[in-house]
C-alpha cells in the first residue's frame, strides 16, 4: 500500500508541476486539486481516501515527525522528489481527518527582473545593517523575494549569511557567501532558540523566517540593533498594517519602547500582492516598497503611521513606491488588466485618477492603453 500511496504521490505532484500548479491540497473523500494562477481547480480523480493520506504522510515523514504531527494536529517540512523539485508541506487535521497541502518551490532562484520586482530592492539587499520586513498574504511571493534577495548578496559580496526557516525552502549554494541554512524542528528547536544561538556564528546577514511572536520580534531587531543585517516577514498587506501588527504583539505599556525601536532599525518594508497577467498566463507582483528616512522614523515613533503612505508616494526620488504607484506602473506596461488592478488597489478611485489623461481604456475590463 505504501509503493502505491508513493506512486499516487508522485503522479499528482507531476500533475502539479507540468501544468504550473503552485499548491497541490489533498483532502480525504474530495478529488486532489491544484491552485493555477491563483486558482483552486479539482482533477478529474477519484476522492482520496484516508489510506491514501496516511501513505503520503508516511512517504514525506519521519517518525519523529509523524509523532510531533500527531501531538500537536499539524507539522511544517520540505520534502524533495527527484526529477520534480522540492516542495513545502504542510500536514494537518480538518474535521478530526489528515489533509495535506503542498507548495511547489522553484529550484531556480530568479533575480529581480526576471521576478518583475522593482530594482531598488538590490539598493536595500546591500543595506549594511537593520531590519528589512517582506510582507504579504500567504501565497503573495514573500519566500521567492526573500530567496531572490539572499543571492543578491550571494552573488556579489564576501559574508556569512544564515537563514532561519520552517521549513527551508529554496536551497542556496555558496557562491561569494556562505549560506547557513538551518530548519526548524531538524537543525534547531524553533526560531527563539536560533536566534540566540545565531550570535556565536559569526553571521553578516540573517534571515528569520518569519516574526510569530513578541518574544521572536525582540530576537529579530536586538540582532539588527547588534548592527548585522536582518530580514524576516510578516502576513500583512501594507506597511501601515505591517507596524499595527507588530504592536500588537505587545502590550500597552511597551508600545512606545518598541515603536522607538521600530523607528531606530527598520530600514525597508516591501510589501506585495500577486496580481493575474493579462494574458492569463501567470501573475505579476504589484509591490509597495518604504524605505525609511528621518520623516518616516519620526511618524512611527510618534505614532502617526496613517501619513506613512503620504510620505512614500512623495518618496519616489529615493526609491519607494505606493501599491498605487506599482498598478499604475504595471498597467502603463500592459502586464495587468484594468479590472484586476481596480480590485487589487486599496484605492481604486485614487488609482483611476491618477490614470485619467494618460490612459484610455479599451472595452470593459480591457487592458488600458496609450
Amino acid at each position: 500500500m505504501a509503493e502505491e500511496g508513493t506512486s499516487k504521490l508522485r503522479k499528482l505532484l507531476g500533475y502539479a508541476v507540468k501544468n504550473g500548479a503552485s499548491d497541490l491540497h489533498l483532502t480525504i473523500g474530495t478529488a486532489p486539486a491544484v491552485r493555477i494562477d491563483g486558482e483552486i481547480r479539482f482533477l478529474p480523480a477519484d476522492p482520496l481516501t484516508q489510506s491514501d493520506l496516511e501513505s503520503f504522510l508516511g512517504e514525506m515523514m519521519s517518525r519523529e515527525q509523524r509523532a510531533t504531527f500527531d501531538d500537536r494536529g499539524d507539522f511544517d517540512l520540505a520534502h524533495g522528489v527527484p526529477g520534480l523539485g522540492r516542495f513545502r508541506v504542510n500536514s494537518l487535521r480538518q474535521r478530526g481527518f489528515i489533509a495535506i497541502v503542498m507548495r511547489h518551490v522553484k529550484s531556480k532562484i530568479l533575480d529581480f527582473d526576471a521576478l518583475n520586482l522593482p530594482p531598488v530592492l538590490g539598493r536595500i539587499a546591500d543595506m549594511p545593517r537593520g531590519l528589512v520586513l517582506i510582507t504579504g498574504t500567504t501565497g503573495s511571493g514573500k519566500s521567492t523575494t526573500l530567496a531572490s534577495m539572499v543571492d543578491w548578496i550571494n552573488q556579489r559580496k564576501r559574508m556569512h549569511i544564515v537563514t532561519l526557516e520552517d521549513p527551508i525552502e529554496y536551497l542556496h549554494s555558496n557562491k561569494k557567501s556562505i549560506v547557513t541554512q538551518r530548519e526548524v524542528a531538524i537543525d534547531t528547536r524553533d526560531f527563539l532558540a536560533a536566534l540566540r544561538a545565531v550570535m556565536r556564528e559569526d553571521p553578516d546577514v540573517i534571515l528569520v523566517g518569519e516574526m510569530r511572536d513578541a518574544e521572536t520580534f525582540q530576537a529579530t531587531i536586538s540582532a539588527a540593533e547588534t548592527g548585522h543585517l536582518v530580514f524576516s516577514t510578516l502576513h500583512t498587506t501594507n506597511v501601515m498594517l505591517t507596524i499595527d501588527r507588530i504592536m500588537d504583539m505587545f502590550p500597552s505599556n511597551m508600545h512606545d519602547q518598541v515603536r522607538a525601536q521600530i523607528a531606530l532599525q527598520l530600514r525597508a518594508c516591501i510589501s506585495q500582492r500577486l496580481i493575474q497577467s493579462a494574458d492569463g498566463k501567470g501573475r505579476v507582483p504589484a509591490v509597495e516598497v518604504m524605505i525609511s528616512n528621518p520623516g518616516i522614523a519620526g511618524l512611527i515613533r510618534e505614532n502617526n503611521v496613517k501619513q506613512i503612505p503620504n510620505a512614500i508616494s512623495g518618496g519616489g526620488e529615493e526609491g519607494m513606491q505606493s501599491f498605487n504607484m506599482s498598478l499604475a506602473m504595471l498597467l502603463r506596461q500592459r502586464l495587468i488588466r484594468e479590472d484586476d488592478a481596480m480590485i487589487a488597489s486599496d484605492n481604486p478611485d485614487e488609482l483611476r485618477m491618477n490614470m485619467q489623461g494618460i490612459f484610455l481604456t479599451q472595452g470593459r475590463g480591457g487592458i488600458l492603453k496609450r
